[in-house]
């Protein structure tokens, strides 16, 4: 195998290795306790690891087999024990782990057991009388040279970031192995984009891009890759992506920029694409494109963010998203991909990149792999791979179709296929990828071909096959023909996805079907000639398929009379086209009816084809659908935004239904019974229509249902006793409904996995007519707070609860909410309890806990050991915390303006926690207050006005000037920076700081990433602190140094300080933190009573002037 290939494995997939870690071991030490239980912890958290079970190693040299393993694992995990350093098997293991990581980018993390780190640092205790053996065997110099290069890996390995059991769980090994299991599965979620299957070539192309993008400046670069279509610019932006992305604070691979982009408002989806990806916020609407420009200069001019655009052909499209540099922060990299170079000369791109032919070495490669499954071709086949990887002309994509169409076939097929390929022009691509197409079984799978390539691009499989399967195509057998010959594809989200030039060559082909008269053509999907033969009646029965999309404002009308030509019309789309007249000629064939903004208020029985698979007639007109027609394959039923529509058809000519989506008809009021009776029916959408109060009593009988959306429907009120014979429910969102009390029945729903109640608190401004009938009528539960069932017991498969805002009380909340066995998210905010059911702790799956603005909660019981992140700001009566040590993997914790607050047991040894927001938070003492100042929190948000006094260096104002001291033998860790800042800006605007140091010895600038800061009394003086790695300034000992705080114009900083953190310092920390709570001075109960009576005795101001500032 070449050696591109074989370095650029990395880039194969969001998996690239064979094993997720390697485990290195000594073991007659460790085999049979500590790391055999490390290892079947991590194999039972689905982590595949390698571990040598050879307890007897043979000869001198390592295996090949364990250096395969350690080469093709993404983490080494290395297990430090006494006598690891007598192995000389071991000691060969470590030099290649960190070989490894300095060529691959493995990931080591040393684990010292029973094993002092400095020893084997410096290689002394133990380790020394190991060395000193070996010194005694190995007595010629090139001996002597490998016992360096093992004493230099020991000292490097040691001075890696990892576990130290002495350190880590006070000692207890199941502790231990449950942190470290944890920290290997966070380092493994990181998302990379799948690159290819077989990533021949790609690493030094990657490499020659790299220095393009000249990693260590902190300007903001532009760097374009251009060439022609398939020679694969977007496999190289791809692996460019999985190199780089780690090290930005946003990330976004927007792909298909040209084609999104045709589409209507496509540059506003494109902008919407852009801050999603990076900001992570659900929800992103942008009302036009120049409002978009904005929005993404001002979201984004703080971040260092990477933005890939792959397939861009105009100018403007550029402009939308990144027309500046100044749209992005220092550091920034925007990589775009093109066909045409002038774009990235008109953009100003600093530098450009062409994408080249693959070397005949790699081209014969990738074909083998493809036509062979292996990288050589197979001897009888060798000179035929030769002469048509010449034809193809280096050019990836074509070697991968034409090498795919190939695999299998017989040597006759093999020339046979030659000559037809030598009779297609070689500079033509849509001529050499034809030939897939032409060795398609039979006229079914071309016709899938051609519909996606046409039609269905970006759609969901799961909802164009069905279509297609209406068609008679035998679509599921020749869909998976499609994929396998590399036509077509489906994406992360199950959506359909194809290659330009394949879509491309589909095109072409229906296009020479007629080239002069587009009427004539299967297929028509061009705005204009649509248009044109809509309006000029010119349609024949040649015409299988029609797609025009306009925009409301380009809205145009067409005679009925033109569908009389059509009648082998199967597919239509007219989004936004006007109706003239009644439709009376019935498109028996249709299948597919895709019609947005359909005129007329009835849908006209010309339409109805008895194979319609699916009607999407969003933002229609209708005000009824008549039910004059058995539509016995209709499978999805989308009438959403029909604002008109104020009842539901008939059911009962629709026995296939699956899918049922009307969201937003506000003027629905009525859903008729025969949904009751749909038996193949697995998702209801009535999301906002506000006008409906009840279903029937026949829909709570269904036994498909599985996903059923009331969230808006403001004036639904009751969910009957009948909803737990819903046995296939999964979801049920039901927000802001009238809703007063959930029926007990609810514990029968066996598959429900996520339940949401937001805003549901009964109906508080009834009119009296209602509040008659309420009288006469009684209802279980007329107090919005009775709005939960006793009891959960029974929902084992739960996996997300949220109430959040439904003026819950005490009493309201079940008793067993800690007996969901699966809960991993639960969201409390806003309701009206002062406590919560003490089994909280039993959910051990529960990862996320929200009880945001509580104002009368008083305590938290005692939290999951797995939760991730813990919100609850604005608890104004919470006086203090459970052990948030217990917590063990807890990273994130807000708990902003809780102004009676003053314990928060345990925060001081939680070793996991990389968030604190404290602010508002007056009332704690100062002894936490110093410790966390202490810790190494990426942000850390406290009262106060004062830089605190372990602080080695303060100044007034955003700049601080000094000198580091000498390090006398110390690591320097890191540094903590700690400012009084307050801010004018209102709550909902974003707060943010960049640090930037100037190092006047060494003579460079850099600039760390832009930090956000949410202040919620922005008048206020408030400290923030945030921790830098040195190995992002890499400061030595005595470098005079400047750091500078940029506020970006959102807040006053008032006061700069920096605290260094040597590594010894931080070992004696974590040693500090490991002790006993039995140790702190006083208990809990004595500190609680001490801080009420200085909250009476002394006013805040005094509290903040007697702390322990400098």
């Amino acid at each position: 195998m070449t050696s591109a290939s074989s370095s650029a494995s990395s880039y194969s997939s969001s998996k690239p290795w064979i094993y997720d870690v390697f485990l290195s071991f000594r073991g007659e030490d460790t085999r049979k306790n500590f790391t055999d239980h490390l290892y079947f912890a991590l194999k039972d958290a689905g982590i595949n690891t390698f571990r040598d079970d050879n307890e007897l190693r043979r000869g001198e040299d390592i295996s090949t087999e364990l250096l395969q393993a350690i080469q093709k694992s993404r983490i080494s995990v290395i297990v430090f024990s006494r006598n690891y350093a007598n192995s000389r098997w071991c000691l060969e293991e470590l030099v290649k782990i960190m070989e490894c990581r300095r060529s691959c980018r493995q990931l080591v993390f040393p684990i010292f057991y029973d094993v002092d780190p400095s020893d084997v640092r410096k290689q002394t205790g133990s380790f020394a009388e190991a060395f000193a053996r070996h010194d005694e065997r190995f007595v010629l110099q090139t001996d002597k040279g490998k016992v360096a290069t093992w004493r230099m890996a020991l000292t490097e390995a040691a001075n890696l970031s990892g576990w130290d059991l002495r350190n880590v769980a006070d000692g207890h090994e199941a502790k231990f192995i449950k942190k470290i299991v944890g920290e290997i599965l966070r380092e493994l979620s990181s998302t990379y984009l799948f690159v290819a299957f077989y990533p021949v070539g790609i690493n030094p192309r990657v490499q020659q891009l790299n220095f393009l993008l000249n990693a260590g400046s902190s300007e903001v670069c532009i760097v374009g890759i251009y060439g022609m279509g398939g020679i694969g610019k977007t496999t190289i932006a791809k692996a460019m992506y999985n190199e780089l992305f780690h090290s930005f604070d946003g990330k976004c691979f927007l792909a298909n920029v040209r084609e999104i982009s045709q589409q209507p408002n496509g540059h506003v989806k494109l902008q919407e694409q852009l801050l999603f990806e990076i900001l992570k916020k659900d929800k992103i609407k942008i009302g036009n494109v120049d409002r978009g420009m904005n929005m993404i200069k001002e979201r984004l001019h703080s971040r260092k963010v990477l933005v890939i655009l792959d397939d861009v052909d105009k100018l403007d499209q550029l402009q939308a998203i990144a027309g500046s540099r100044d749209w992005f922060g220092s550091g920034s990299r925007i990589i775009v991909t093109t066909r045409d170079k002038h774009v990235l000369t008109v953009l100003g791109a600093d530098q450009v990149y062409m994408a080249r032919e693959m070397n005949d070495i790699e081209a014969l490669e990738l074909f083998s792999w493809h036509a062979f499954r292996t990288n050589h071709p197979v001897e009888d086949y060798k000179v035929l791979s030769e002469q048509i990887v010449d034809y193809c002309g280096r050019l990836p994509l074509a070697l991968e179709v034409i090498g795919s169409f190939l695999f299998g076939r017989s040597i006759v097929e093999w020339k046979s296929a030659l000559e037809k390929l030598r009779r297609i022009p070689d500079d033509q691509i849509q001529k050499k990828l034809q030939i897939s197409f032409d060795g398609l079984n039979d006229d079914t799978q071309k016709d899938i071909f051609l519909d996606i390539s046409c039609f269905f691009v970006g759609m969901d499989k799961e909802y164009v096959l069905p279509i297609l399967n209406g068609c008679d195509f035998f679509a599921d057998i020749g869909f998976s023909v499609l994929t396998q010959r590399c036509l077509v594809s489906v994406n992360e989200k199950n959506k359909l996805i194809m290659h330009d030039l394949l879509r491309d060559m589909g095109r072409e082909i229906v296009r020479v079907q007629s080239p002069n008269n587009p009427g004539r053509r299967s297929r028509l999907w061009i705005r204009e000639e649509v248009a044109d033969i809509l309006r000029r009646n010119m349609g024949t029965e040649a015409i299988q398929g029609m797609a025009i999309n306009l925009l409301k404002v380009n809205e145009m009308k067409v005679d009925v009379n033109v569908f009389c030509n059509l009648q082998n019309l199967r597919l239509l789309q007219l989004n936004h086209v006007k109706l003239g007249g009644g439709c009376e000629y019935l498109l028996r064939k249709l299948t597919w009816l895709c019609w947005h903004g359909f005129p007329l208020s009835f849908i006209p029985d010309g339409l109805y084809g008895e194979n319609l698979v699916a009607i999407d007639m969003r933002h229609s007109n209708l005000r009824q659908v008549k039910n004059s027609k058995f539509l016995l394959k209709l499978k999805f039923l989308n009438l959403s935004h029909s604002h008109y529509l104020s009842r539901t058809p008939d059911f009962s000519g629709l026995p296939h239904l699956e899918k049922l989506k009307l969201k937003d008809c506000r003027s629905l009021v009525e859903v008729h019974h025969s949904i009751g009776y749909l038996e193949r029916l697995v998702l209801v959408n009535f999301k906002d229509c506000k006008q409906l109060m009840r279903l029937p009593d026949s829909f709570w009988k269904s036994k498909s249902i599985e996903i059923l959306y009331l969230s808006g429907c403001s004036t639904f009120d009751e969910l009957p006793e009948e909803l737990g014979d819903l046995e296939s429910l999964t979801i049920l969102h039901a927000d802001d409904t009238a809703i007063r009390q959930v029926p007990s029945t609810i514990v029968r729903l066996k598959n429900l996995q996520d339940l949401s109640l937001c805003g549901c608190k009964g109906s508080t401004s009834a009119t009296l007519p209602s509040r008659l009938m309420s009288w006469l009528l009684p209802r279980k539960s007329p107090n919005p707070t009775n709005l939960l069932p006793p009891s959960f017991h029974g929902l084992d498969r739960l996996t997300s609860l949220s109430l959040r805002d439904c003026n819950l009380s005490d009493d309201s909340l079940p008793r067993d909410l800690g007996r969901l066995p699966s809960l991993t998210n639960l969201e409390l905010d806003r309701n009206s309890f002062q406590s919560l059911p003490a089994g909280l702790s039993n959910l051990l799956r529960l990862t996320s806990l929200r009880l945001d603005d509580n104002t009368r909660l008083q305590t938290i019981p005692a939290l999951p050991r797995n939760l991730d992140i813990l919100r609850a700001s604005n608890c104004t009566s919470l006086e203090r915390l459970p052990d948030i040590s217990v917590a063990s993997r807890l990273r994130l914790l807000y708990i902003a303006n809780c102004s009676k607050l003053i314990e928060a047991p345990g925060l001081d040894k939680s070793r996991s926690i990389t968030h604190i927001d404290m602010e508002g938070c007056n009332d704690i003492s100062n002894t936490l207050k110093n410790s966390m100042h202490m810790g190494s929190f990426s942000g850390l948000v406290l009262p106060g006005n004062e830089i605190p006094a372990l602080f080695n260096y303060k100044n007034e104002g955003a700049s601080i000037l000094f000198k580091l001291p000498e390090f006398d033998g110390r690591n320097l860790n890191g540094m903590n920076v700690c400012i009084v800042c307050s801010s004018h800006l209102e709550k909902e605007e974003t707060k943010q700081i960049r640090i930037k140091l100037t190092n006047y010895t060494k003579g460079f600038t850099k600039k760390f990433r832009a930090v956000a800061i949410n202040l919620v009394k922005s008048c206020e003086d408030h400290l923030w602190q945030g921790h830098i790695s040195n190995n992002f300034f890499k400061l030595g000992s005595e470098d005079e140094v400047e750091l500078i705080v940029d506020s970006l114009n959102t807040m006053t900083v008032k006061k700069t300080g920096v605290y260094l953190i040597y590594e010894q310092d931080e070992a004696r920390l974590k040693a500090k933190r490991g002790l006993d709570s039995d140790d702190r001075a006083g208990s809990s109960c004595d500190n609680l009573l001490q801080a009420k009576r200085m909250r009476f005795e002394t006013c805040q101001q005094n509290i903040e002037e007697n702390m322990d500032m400098a």
